[in-house]
Parts: structure tokens; C-alpha cells; sequence
């Protein structure tokens, strides 16, 4: 007896039945997809509209004129939001007004177990959002430090970096070394309870307009809420035959280089831990826990 290949005619063909449950299966699945996409869709756009919502508050509440930056972290949204829990927000903001006195101060905020009913934030009642754990920073710049007392008394103020050790040590035989941030890879720099600056600008003094250095140590002063400038020794310009300013100077032109800054009298209210120095601005950093949304311009 002679076999024969088995052909396409030969195969027994598939029942109507199954060729239904196929089709059916991924009409499940094409729905399924559609679904989620919604889903996350509407997820999405439930956050930004909190973003936006949240972001108006703290326009008012820092008196921005623009909105400032939100992100709210974690997914899916709307189970924080049904529950009116979120574990981290973001907020950031440039141009932020303080006291008649500071004009272009930038803040950055990392709001964590942050309390917020959907009832109270879509009413605009921000006494009921609460913080479990704020960490902040605040950036000011020179020019807004030189309208503070007694640094308003110093002309074309510029602020540099330094080192501790040169604010300490230094003298007219040293040239100043370029200051240095411990770093780990991956992470920030870490910034320090206290760190060098170098003020410079004019004084008058004698009938005589003096460019003059002073070396000084920011120091954050967490009991007391304070960023306190702390000078320590002074130079006189470039312009100057030598860099040794006389004992009986230094006495008189000191003072007028030693100010402290109240962080209750910042945006975001926190306890200083720490400062930076940057070519032209300082940024004092801090934390603060169990706080009300609406003190964050306290």
C-alpha cells in the first residue's frame, strides 16, 4: 500500500467553536490593554490637576508671581489621593519676596507623609494639609544680602567661597586655595553646620573708599534659628600696596560685616542644619516636622 503526504486539504479543520473562543480572547485581551491605558491615563491627569491645585496654593502662600514648580511622586495617584495621603511631593520656586527685604530668593521643599484631604485642597483650606517631614533649602543672593543691616553698609557686595582653614590661618604670605566639597559618588555634596565665605566690597572709612576683603565663617545656629556671618579677619583690595589692614581698621570696619539671618523669617520655617557658599549666593538648608502647609511662608 503507497502513503501519500498529508496536505492543507487533509487537516481537519477547526471547529467553529474555537475559532469564536480565539476571537473572544482577544477582544478580552485588546480591552484589558484599553482599559489599563485609560487607567493610567486618568491617573495621570488626576496628578497633574493636583499638581496644579497644589502648586496655586503655594503661589499664594509664598506670593509668587508665577506658579511654582510641583511633582507629586508615587503610583498610582489616585489611591493617594482617594486617601488623602501622599508619601513625597516636590516643590521649588525662584523669585519668592521676604519681609520688604529679600527680593530673589529660590526655594527648594521635599515634603514627605504629606496629609492633604481632596475636600480641603480642592477648597483651598490649607490649614488642614500637614507635613510629617519638610527638608528645605533657601538660596539667597548677594543682592539681596547687601539690603540686609549692616551688610547694607558695604557697596558692590560680592560673596566667594572659601576655606575654613584660610578664613582661619590665612595671611598676606598665603594665596587662598580653592575650596573643596567632601563628595561620595552618587550622592550630593554634603554641606556643613558652618563653612568660610569672602565678603568683599566698599567701606568707607577716614574720608577714603576702601575695597576691602573680609573672611568670615557662616555658622548655623540650630537652638537659636539663626545663620549667623561671623568675620574674622579683613584685607584690603588689589588695589592696595599691601594686603595687612592695621589692628585699630579692623576694628572699626569689623562689625560692619557680621550679620545673622533668622530662618523663621524664611520661607519654609525650618531648623538650619546646614550651609553652602556658592560664587555669589548662600544656601541654608534645614528640616522641620509635624508643620501646616500654610505656615511655609512664615
Amino acid at each position: 500500500m503507497v502513503s501519500r503526504p498529508v496536505t492543507r486539504d487533509d487537516r481537519p479543520a477547526p471547529r467553529p467553536d474555537a475559532r469564536r473562543r480565539g476571537r473572544r480572547a482577544r477582544r478580552w485581551v485588546i480591552a484589558l490593554v484599553v482599559l489599563v491605558l485609560l487607567l493610567v491615563g486618568a491617573d495621570f491627569g488626576a496628578a497633574a490637576y493636583a499638581e496644579h491645585m497644589i502648586s496655586q496654593k503655594a503661589r499664594t502662600q509664598l506670593q509668587l508671581t508665577d506658579d511654582p514648580s510641583v511633582t507629586i511622586h508615587g503610583f498610582p495617584f489616585l489611591t493617594q489621593a482617594l486617601g488623602g495621603d501622599y508619601s513625597h511631593i516636590s516643590v521649588s520656586a525662584a523669585g519668592v519676596p521676604v519681609a520688604d527685604k529679600l527680593q530673589d530668593v529660590a526655594v527648594n521643599a521635599e515634603l514627605e507623609d504629606v496629609t492633604a484631604p481632596l475636600s480641603d485642597l480642592t477648597n483651598g483650606n490649607t490649614k488642614a494639609i500637614t507635613i510629617g517631614k519638610l527638608t528645605g533649602s533657601v538660596t539667597i543672593k548677594a543682592a539681596d544680602l547687601a539690603r540686609l543691616s549692616p551688610l547694607d553698609k558695604i557697596k558692590d557686595l560680592r560673596i566667594e567661597p572659601s576655606t575654613s582653614q584660610y578664613v582661619q590661618n590665612g595671611d598676606s604670605g598665603q594665596s587662598e586655595p580653592t575650596p573643596t566639597t567632601t563628595t561620595t559618588e552618587g550622592q550630593a555634596d554634603q554641606d556643613e553646620s558652618s563653612t568660610g565665605v569672602r565678603i568683599s566690597g566698599h567701606l568707607q572709612f577716614a574720608g577714603k573708599d576702601l575695597e576691602i576683603f573680609c573672611f568670615a565663617m557662616i555658622e548655623a545656629d540650630a537652638k537659636g534659628g539663626t545663620i549667623d556671618f561671623v568675620p574674622k579677619r579683613l584685607q584690603f583690595g588689589n588695589d592696595q600696596e599691601t594686603t595687612v589692614v592695621p589692628q585699630a581698621v579692623q576694628n572699626a570696619l569689623m562689625p560692619n560685616f557680621k550679620a545673622s539671618i533668622s530662618t523663621k523669617e524664611l520661607p519654609l520655617s525650618v531648623t538650619p542644619t546646614g550651609v553652602r557658599v556658592q560664587s555669589g549666593s548662600v544656601t541654608i538648608k534645614g528640616e522641620a516636622t509635624n508643620v501646616s502647609f500654610a505656615d511655609l511662608s512664615k
